[in-house]
């Protein structure tokens, strides 16, 4: 195929981190994700040269899912490599471009194909951001325009450097997942304890939760701390994180167990678990992946062509003031930026919560189709697998049979209820964003299951292959 051979020719110009020679010590593992953890939050410190202070941050909601940080050189965050990810994914589940999953050089080239994409992506966004006046030079000339758009293409590579450093098995789990969780878990962290002074309500106070009840307690002024202005982290907002978490994990442990068994071995059994939440967080990582770049093209059609407001056609896409939208679909599909904001326009609060879920269930049905995770698909990965279900002859179709009885039912379910975590807790001012702590939760327990298997691993090395199977 022509398209595969262009991508494997690319990969040799490609910057690449090199497979380990032999497998990595657990201890070496710590510390190569050590590593990489500090470079990820020394980038999210260095402010970008040359951009003007002070300008609003229109995607804040977004920003713990691509792990970014406003006027740094994280200011892209993951957005690219996500996007480059999800849209290789999409074309191999839909066979558009057919990979072969089993065959080393087919894997190499669809490696190469999702890193050429991000830099693609990456100049896209890069060029998007400055041209809309999300990231405003400090003058714009060519020579500090040049330099802004260098500085977030390299810095964007470096972090899809250092994502691919830890997935070759240097560190432990995946670069991308670790970025996320520690910035939700840092969001949560300042939310608690900052202690960065604001203005609020005509006075000066703490923004973090725990230094203002300090301060609100020697006052008497218990009341102010329930609800603050902004979705600023507050007590409602402390409950609602930890209502959240308990949720999340409750919905984590429902599953549905179907006893599997090998087939040379009848003796040794197991079983597949179809979780409630089968498609995990993809569905909403897609849906504010959509959001973000339909919010980012309406802002430069507004920018290019409707700068006043003043054209019908374009102010039923979007309006806005002072940069912020006022109007428009546009206004509808993002989320209002407090419980104030959601009871003053308790229609854009219920459009907002209802995109949510509808995207959410869309997106989980086309994503168990692409991404390998249909009856059909499953079962024959595991009569590939040497598997069967007791009982049942050793046939795709009669595994498909079992398998079709949940996985739509659930991938629904699944998408219904990431939807209106998201939803909702956006609203109600979760620390970390209810759509961060579903994906905070979600890797924790990934990475706790992958140290326990590479503890066993160490401790029983002939183990190592029975696991892998």
């Amino acid at each position: 195929m022509v398209v595969k051979e262009f991508f494997r020719q690319i990969a040799y110009i490609l910057p690449e981190v090199k497979k380990p020679i032999k497998k990595v010590s657990l201890r070496d593992k710590f510390i190569w994700t050590g590593i990489v953890l500090v470079l990820y939050l020394v980038m999210g410190t260095i402010p970008l040269y040359g951009v003007a202070k002070g300008a609003q941050d229109p995607f804040k909601y977004a920003r713990i899912i691509f792990a970014s940080s406003k006027g740094s050189l994280l200011e892209l965050g993951i957005g690219p490599i996500v996007t480059a990810g999800l849209i290789m994914q999409l074309l191999a589940g839909a066979d558009i471009i057919r990979f072969d999953f089993s065959d080393p050089d087919d894997r190499a080239v669809f490696t190469a194909a999702t890193k050429f994409l991000t830099v693609i992506v990456t100049i896209i966004e890069a060029g998007a951001f400055i041209i809309a006046g999300y990231i405003p030079p400090t003058n714009f000339t060519f020579p500090v325009i040049s330099v802004i758009f260098t500085q977030l293409v390299v810095a964007t590579i470096i972090l899809m450097l250092l994502d691919e450093l830890v997935q070759k098995g240097w560190g432990i789990g995946s670069g991308i997942s670790l970025f996320i969780a520690v910035g939700v878990a840092r969001r949560i962290f300042t939310n608690l304890f900052s202690t960065l002074i604001i203005k609020e309500n005509d006075s000066q106070v703490p923004y973090g939760l725990v230094p203002f009840l300090v301060v609100k307690g020697f006052s008497g002024d218990w009341m102010s701390s329930l609800i603050r202005p902004f979705n600023r982290p507050s007590i409602v907002g402390f409950l609602a994180t930890l209502a959240t978490i308990f949720i999340i994990l409750y919905a984590e442990g429902i599953r549905i167990e179907i006893p599997i068994s090998m087939a040379r071995y009848r003796g040794i059994r197991s079983v597949y678990p179809i979780k409630l939440l089968y498609v995990s967080n993809i569905p909403i990582i897609l849906a504010f992946t959509l959001l973000t770049d339909m919010q980012m093209m309406s802002q430069i059609l507004w920018a290019t062509f409707n700068p006043s407001n003043s054209d019908p056609f374009f102010n039923l896409i979007i309006q806005m003031e002072n940069k912020t939208v006022t109007g428009g679909l546009m206004y509808y599909l993002m989320p209002p930026q407090s419980y104030f904001d959601a009871i003053a326009d308790p229609l854009r609060a219920l459009t907002f919560i209802v995109m949510m879920i509808v995207m959410g269930i869309v997106f989980a049905v086309v994503w168990v189709e692409v991404g390998g995770l249909s009856p059909e698909k499953v079962s024959q990965q595991l009569i590939d697998s040497g598997m069967q279900i007791p009982g049942f002859r050793r046939r795709a179709y009669s595994i498909s049979i079992i398998l079709n009885k949940y996985i739509p039912v659930v991938t629904v379910i699944g998408g219904f209820f990431v939807g209106v975590i998201a939803g909702i807790s956006q609203i109600l001012g979760v620390f970390g964003g209810g759509m961060g702590i579903l994906l905070m939760v979600d890797i924790l327990m990934q990475y706790y299951q992958l140290l326990m298997r590479e503890q066993i691993e160490e401790m029983y090395p002939a183990l190592h292959r029975l696991i892998k199977v």
